[in-house]
């Protein structure tokens, strides 16, 4: 009788909890950590505006932002894919990558991360490292590098805060049990590393733009063909008259538009590579040795190639007004939000889990539909398919898994415009702050449960 009482007063204190949930900006679920860079080209016309464009745009916010300070990867330092020349493979104006291209280049960037060690930094910043704090110390020029060392190596304690404050762990408890080696701890840190560590991803955006010049230089030329042709043929001048007129024209278009490659990696985090960091270098208190040790490790911590996606759309048209700068900055972060989009239906580790926000009814109680904070932006459409899931914690280990409750398809006119500057634009349905969805099967859904596009291959039914 106990227990049924107090099962129904944690469902009364859930439904009263509703509004409250639904106006929280600290949603309470775990989200991938991601940190995002840009290959930057010197010799594009408009590379330093996509440069500057690129770094003003924060990180999605459906997910955690990991950076570790990689964020502008010059192409000019990059050794040859090729032997013909340095740097990656480029995307050009009439020339698309191919497969090979495309592997080459996801090749190198790999290298390239695990050279600079991306990943131990990842694994740092999870453990309490200040990121910002030691590269200020490494390009103070005032400072003798003994000294630097010196401080590096005394203030560099871990914790568990970063994976309590993401991971819903209470940290004191973790530091304890992980001091005492109980059993609970172990299984603790475990679904800590599984679903949080080991679900760390770099997303490296290869941008490089098509402007309107470059389509009217074309324009231009097949215009000066054809007009020669004609005058050719009618020994006249009106084809040439044609031709300048036409190049005018296309001499006149402004903007641009830009191709995409973004290239993402994953930290390679499993039972083995915990065992090693835990054992040797993890340390709540003041310990040089096992720092130094972190320090020197080039082996032990590695980013990995896991999936690429390639966007582009010469049909993109931007309404409304806009600076260059502005301008720059919304075409690249809507090209780098489709890449995302795609990259989550491809790869099942970057899948996005969003909480159901809202259930929505109408003044009789009835239910009308589940709202969430999801849209345009990750490529919702009137065909895309979502489960319902719940994540639930074993008692005895404290390892998750996710049940799955119900099937969800978006209510056609209440997908949510939530792309970069839609609102300014006056886009249609930029306002409607949420996405409708309606049941298509399943179980009874509850505010805070996880919905995921597409099927959870680690789902239980």
């Amino acid at each position: 009788m106990l227990r049924s009482k107090t099962a129904t007063l944690c469902v009364m204190l859930l439904l009263l909890s509703v509004g409250a949930f639904a106006q929280s900006a600290e949603l309470s679920y775990r989200r991938n950590a991601l940190a995002e860079a840009m290959i930057y080209h010197s010799e594009d016309t408009f590379g330093q505006n996509i440069q500057e464009a690129f770094e003003a745009i924060p990180i999605s916010d459906k997910y955690d932002d990991h950076s570790v300070g990689i964020r502008i990867i010059d192409n000019d330092y990059i050794p040859n894919v090729r032997k013909k020349s340095h740097g990656l493979v480029k995307a050009q104006f009439g020339k698309s990558l191919n497969k090979e291209d495309v592997r080459l280049n996801g090749q190198m960037l790999e290298r390239i991360l695990n050279e600079g060690d991306c990943a131990k930094w990842m694994v740092a910043k999870w453990f309490g490292w200040d990121i910002e704090y030691i590269d200020s110390l490494q390009s103070d020029t005032l400072m003798t590098e003994e000294l630097q060392d010196s401080l590096l190596l005394d203030a560099m304690t871990m914790n568990m805060r970063l994976i309590q404050q993401r991971g819903q762990y209470n940290a004191s408890d973790l530091d304890v049990q992980l001091a005492g080696h109980t059993a609970r701890g172990v299984a603790a840190l475990s679904d800590a590393g599984e679903e949080l560590i080991g679900n760390t991803f770099m997303l490296i955006n290869d941008i490089t733009y098509v402007t309107t010049e470059e389509r009217a230089a074309v324009a231009k030329l097949t215009m000066n063909i054809i007009g020669g042709v004609l005058d050719a043929l009618t020994g006249g001048e009106g084809g040439r008259d044609m031709a300048k007129t036409g190049g005018q024209i296309a001499d006149s278009f402004t903007g641009f538009t830009v191709r995409t490659h973004s290239y993402l990696y994953q930290l390679d985090w499993n039972d083995s590579i915990a065992a090693i960091f835990y054992e040797q270098y993890y340390t709540a208190t003041p310990n040089r040795e096992k720092v130094m040790a972190f320090l020197t490790d080039s082996t032990s911590f590695r980013m990995k190639y896991v999936a690429h996606e390639y966007e582009f759309d010469g049909k993109a048209e931007l309404k409304g007004m806009y600076d260059r700068r502005e301008l720059v900055k919304t075409i690249c972060t809507r090209s780098i939000d489709k890449n995302i989009a795609a990259l989550q239906l491809a790869y099942e580790d970057f899948k996005v889990k969003t909480p159901v926000y809202e259930i929505v009814t109408n003044e009789k109680g009835k239910v009308l539909g589940y709202s969430a904070k999801i849209g345009l932006k990750e490529g919702i459409t009137e065909q895309s398919k979502f489960q319902v899931i719940e994540r639930v914690i074993d008692p005895e280990t404290q390892k998750s898994t996710y049940k799955h409750i119900a099937d969800l398809k978006p209510v056609k006119g209440q997908i949510w415009d939530n792309r970069y500057n839609a609102v300014i634009e006056d886009a249609k349905d930029a306002n409607l702050n949420a996405t409708l969805f309606k049941k298509t099967g399943g179980g009874e859904i509850l505010p805070g449960m996880l919905i995921i596009e597409g099927k959870y291959k680690k789902v239980t039914e």
